[in-house]
């Protein structure tokens, strides 16, 4: 779990802003670095999904 990094617990799910406030989190606490790949998965209402990687 100390890959899978999540804010689920400190604030529901936010729709469309959980993956941009947990970006947020974590380059403000430095956790991510320049040239970092990250996954990027969100599920929504429907069954709904996307997923990507991004070179930070």
């Amino acid at each position: 779990m100390e890959q899978i990094p999540t804010n689920m617990e400190h604030y529901g799910n936010t729709s469309g802003a959980s993956i941009p406030l947990l970006l947020d989190e974590l380059n403000r606490a430095g956790k991510i670095q320049k040239g970092d790949l990250l996954v990027l998965a969100g599920f929504g209402a429907g069954l709904t999904w996307g997923a990507t990687l991004v070179r930070w």
